[in-house]
């Protein structure tokens, strides 16, 4: 296989409406719309009437979509059972897969004409399920799954932390999830659409994409990321730090992009608020010790921080383990992978690409008495 077609990037796999990343190297858009006007004038639940509906929606159907996630953020008792024997050392990205496919047996799609529907009812419910199973298995709690909070970003943060969120932590983490919610055709996005092309029901296509964005070079960097940070204590021990790691060709999560080639969008919208939280906080040295590295990242390898490096400075303020940073990419990321497994099943073709061998040239057959 050339190095022009490893990994199939710059390779174009397909057709969507959806969302547009990296031309020329940078931008971002979401059905059209700018990243840096969505994170800074919309609302999560907003951006994800867009994803999976096609337009921005108005106050009425704003409201209307609101109260319709409302009471969908329960939890089965049937799937709460099967979080309850699922260990507290079990990664969390294990626990929502899980959680997705017992709630597919619970809640099962017997038509496409459900599909709006179930990405709805997923939205909800990852919250729910993920602070669920943090409370009963890590914290010895049976919580209830439902808050007063409005909107997701608030109602996720109180079910974590058992109280309410103050105003700034909900907006950071509505901006985040905003940032998180949708990116073409990532890898886990991509495999969410080649098993929807099979046309299996809606939850194998999701417990697939959660399967994909498990790994650390893709949903795994932001963990990756705070776990390098907090090795150092201070800006100078970063810096040196990291150009002993690239001496060493160590590789360093949280930098470069498959795609963008200047910046990546979402890191300038969310490195802000990594700053802004920062002030005050125990831990606040991590934000000079991150521009420390980000500095030597530049200055060695001309390699910009992605939207991982910055997101786990923020999650970490906000007081929320590292185990758990990628779990909140999911709970994102349902909305763009809901719209592509709606956009693969509007015009369905099975994906299926040919591979250039590389193996042995054709061999006689040898019995195996002779071999």
């Amino acid at each position: 296989m050339s190095n022009n077609t490893m990994g199939l990037r710059g390779i174009s796999a397909g057709n969507t409406a959806i969302c547009t990343c990296g031309k020329d190297g940078v931008g971002l858009t979401y059905r059209g719309y700018d990243i840096n006007d969505l994170a800074t004038h919309s609302t999560f639940e907003e951006v994800a009437f867009l994803l999976t509906r096609g337009h921005l929606p108005t106050q009425q159907e704003l409201t209307a979509y609101k109260n319709k996630l409302y009471p969908l953020r329960g939890v089965p008792q049937e799937v709460k059972k099967a979080l309850q024997i699922i260990p507290g050392s079990a990664h969390p990205m294990d626990v929502l897969r899980t959680a997705c496919s017992v709630l597919g047996c619970i809640e099962p799609e017997t038509s496409h004409s459900q599909q709006l529907d179930i990405s709805d009812r997923l939205l909800s419910f990852f919250p729910s399920a993920l602070c669920y199973w943090v409370q009963y298995a890590r914290n010895g709690k049976e919580i209830e799954t439902t808050t007063k909070q409005d909107s997701l970003a608030g109602h996720f943060l109180e079910l974590l932390n058992g109280k309410a969120p103050s105003d700034e932590h909900i907006k950071c983490m509505d901006v985040s999830l905003i940032l998180y919610a949708e990116h073409e055709f990532n890898a886990s996005t991509f495999t969410a659409r080649v098993i929807s092309a099979t046309l299996p029901d809606f939850y194998s296509a999701v417990c697939g994409a959660i399967g994909a964005l498990r790994g650390p070079l893709h949903g795994g960097a932001n963990e990756a990321a705070m776990e390098l940070i907090e090795q150092y204590a201070t800006p100078e021990q970063a810096s040196q730090g990291i150009l002993s790691k690239l001496q060493n060709k160590d590789k360093i999560m949280g930098f470069g992009h498959a795609v963008y080639k200047i910046n990546d969008p979402r890191n300038l919208v969310i490195k802000k608020w990594a700053e802004k939280l920062s002030h005050g906080h125990p831990n606040q040295h991590f934000y000079p010790v991150s521009e420390a590295i980000e500095k030597r990242m530049w200055d060695e390898k001309k390699l910009f921080p992605n939207l991982d490096f910055y997101s786990a400075n923020t999650y970490h303020f906000m007081g929320i383990e590292t185990d758990l940073f990628t779990p909140i990419f999911i709970i994102s990321r349902i909305s763009g992978w809901s719209a592509h497994i709606i956009e693969q099943r509007s015009d369905n073709r099975l994906i299926r690409p040919n591979a250039e061998y590389t193996g042995p040239t054709e061999q006689a057959y040898t019995d195996i008495s002779q071999r």
